[in-house]
C-alpha cells in the first residue's frame, strides 16, 4: 500500500463538552435505593464463591448484607478489614473475572450481583461522610520499617505496620504517592481525584510519612535503608517497557503507553494533548485497551489494537475487550509488528506480519504482511522490572525479586510484593494481598 506521509497529531480534536462527556466516571455510583435492590439480590450463600476467588478475601456477603441492612458504614468497615485500598479495588478490580465470574446469579442467570458497584457505594459512603478512620494504632513497638514505593503494595504494607503500632516511611520516586492508582490506570475509571483521597484516608490510621522524588538507587541505597531501618518493603513496581527491537523505535510519535496514560492521567486540560487521527496500539493487555480506548476518547478517528496472537490469549477480559470495541477500538489478532516507517522523524506506518501457532505451539510468522497508516504507534508490550538497585542485596529470578510464601526475600531484612515479584500479577487487588502479607510476617519477624 501507499503510505500517506502527512502526519496528523494535534490539541482540541473536541469541545470541552466533549472531553467532559468522554472522561466522565465510566461506572457511575449506585444510588442508595438502587444498592438496596442490588444488594437483595445477593444469596449470601454459605460458602461465598465470590469470597474465595477474592483475593484480599473480603467477606462479600457480610459487607453486602450490611448495605441490605441500610448500614454501609458498617459494610465498608468489613471491607478495609481485608483491603484498605477497597474503594480504588471497586473502581479497577476486574470482577468479571474474579467474585462476579463465580457468583451464583451469574451462573443461573448470566447476570452476577454486581459486587464492584455495591463495594465502592459502601466505601464512598464511608468516605464522603468524613467518618474516623476505621482502625486505630496499636501501641507503640519502637520499631522502624522503610517502605519503597507507594503504590497499592507499599500503601497496603505501611499501612498494616501501622496499625500494628510501627513507625513507616514511605520513598517514592514520583512526585504523587499512589503509583499505577494514580499514573497508570485509565482517567475514565477513577475520577475526581480520588486515588490521592484514598492516600490521605490510609494515611489518617498515623505512623506513616511519604518522602516523594526519593528513588530507589538514586537517592537511597537498599544497603542504607537495611542499616537504618529494623526492616524493608520493597513495592517497586516495574518501571520500565518492553522495546520492540525496531529501526525507528525512537521516532517521534512512537510512545510508550504506560508513559501515555500517564500523562493524561495528570493533565489539568485534557484538549492540550496531542493525539493522531490514526493509532496502533501494541498489545493485548489492559493497558492497550485503556491507551486505546483513551485515544478515542481524546478525539482520534482510527485506532487499532494489534496483538500478535489470538483473542483467547489477551491479558484484557473479554469485557475490557468488547469496551473498547463499543467506543469504535478495532482489534485484530495474529499479526506482530516487524516494521516501523519513518519520515522526516516521525512514525507514518507500521508493518505487521499475520502470524500462526506452529505445531509445537509456538508463534511463527506466515510471510503476509500488513501495513496500517499510523500517526503514533502506543507500545503496550509488557513491562519489565529494573534490576540495577536490587542487584547484591536481594535474590532475583529473571529480573524480578524472589520471595517466599509471606513475602519475605532472600536478604533477613527485606521483604517485596506486587508487580516487582516473581510470579506476581499485575492487579491491584493483589499488589494490596501481597503488602498485607508481606506487613504480617514483618510484624511476627520483628516481635519474635
Amino acid at each position: 500500500m501507499t503510505v500517506t506521509e502527512t502526519r496528523d497529531v494535534r490539541p482540541n480534536r473536541l469541545s470541552d463538552a466533549a472531553y467532559a462527556d468522554n472522561f466522565s466516571d465510566i461506572h457511575p455510583p449506585l444510588t442508595p435505593h438502587k444498592a438496596l435492590v442490588e444488594a437483595d439480590r445477593c444469596y449470601f450463600c454459605y460458602d461465598a464463591p465470590c469470597m474465595t476467588a477474592c483475593p484480599t478475601s473480603i467477606d462479600i456477603p457480610m459487607f453486602i448484607r450490611k448495605i441490605q441492612a441500610g448500614n454501609a458504614v458498617g459494610a465498608a468497615k468489613t471491607i478495609f478489614e481485608q483491603n484498605i485500598l477497597g474503594g480504588m479495588c471497586a473502581r479497577v478490580c476486574p470482577t468479571e473475572t474474579l467474585c462476579e465470574e463465580v457468583c451464583v446469579r451469574e451462573i443461573a442467570e448470566g447476570k452476577p450481583v454486581k459486587i464492584g458497584l455495591l463495594q465502592r457505594h459502601a466505601t464512598d459512603t464511608y468516605m464522603e461522610r468524613e467518618q474516623p478512620h476505621p482502625f486505630t494504632r496499636a501501641a507503640p513497638t519502637g520499631k522502624k520499617i522503610a517502605v519503597i514505593g507507594a503504590g497499592p503494595a507499599g500503601l497496603s504494607c505501611a499501612h498494616k505496620l501501622a496499625s500494628l503500632g510501627h513507625d513507616v516511611t514511605i520513598y517514592e520516586a514520583r512526585e504523587k504517592a499512589g503509583g499505577l492508582n494514580e499514573y497508570g490506570i485509565a482517567a475514565y475509571k477513577t475520577t475526581n481525584d480520588f486515588a490521592q483521597d484514598e492516600v490521605s484516608f490510609i494515611l489518617e490510621i498515623g505512623g506513616i510519612s511519604i518522602e516523594t522524588g526519593k528513588a530507589l538507587g538514586r537517592d537511597v541505597t537498599l544497603d542504607q535503608l537495611a542499616a537504618d531501618f529494623d526492616a524493608v518493603f520493597l513495592g517497586v513496581g516495574l518501571p520500565g517497557v518492553n522495546a520492540l527491537g525496531l529501526k525507528g523505535e525512537t521516532a517521534a510519535g512512537v510512545i510508550d503507553a504506560v508513559d501515555f496514560i500517564g500523562v493524561l492521567r495528570q493533565a489539568e486540560d485534557l484538549s492540550l494533548l496531542e493525539v493522531g487521527r490514526r493509532i496502533v496500539v501494541l498489545g493485548g493487555g489492559m493497558t492497550a485497551i485503556d491507551a486505546a480506548i483513551q485515544s478515542k476518547l481524546l478525539g482520534a478517528e482510527e485506532v487499532t489494537i494489534a496483538y500478535r496472537r489470538g483473542q483467547e490469549h489477551m491479558n484484557a477480559s473479554l469485557y475490557e475487550q468488547e469496551l473498547a470495541q463499543t467506543h469504535g477500538v478495532v482489534i485484530r489478532h495474529w499479526l506482530a509488528p516487524v516494521s516501523l516507517h519513518v519520515s522526516e522523524g516521525a512514525v507514518s506506518a507500521i508493518t505487521l506480519e499475520k502470524t500462526r501457532l506452529d505445531n509445537t505451539g509456538k508463534l511463527a510468522g506466515t510471510g503476509e504482511l500488513v501495513t496500517l497508516e499510523a500517526d503514533q504507534v502506543f507500545k503496550a508490550i509488557g513491562q519489565t522490572p529494573d534490576a540495577g538497585p536490587l542487584a547484591g542485596s536481594v535474590e532475583l529470578e529473571k529480573g524480578r525479586i524472589r520471595v517466599s510464601d509471606d513475602r519475605r526475600t532472600s536478604h533477613p531484612k527485606i521483604w517485596a510484593g506486587g508487580d516487582c515479584v516473581a510470579g506476581g500479577e499485575d492487579l491491584t487487588v493483589v499488589s494490596v494481598e501481597d503488602g498485607k502479607i508481606a506487613a504480617q510476617s514483618i510484624h511476627k519477624a520483628l516481635m519474635a
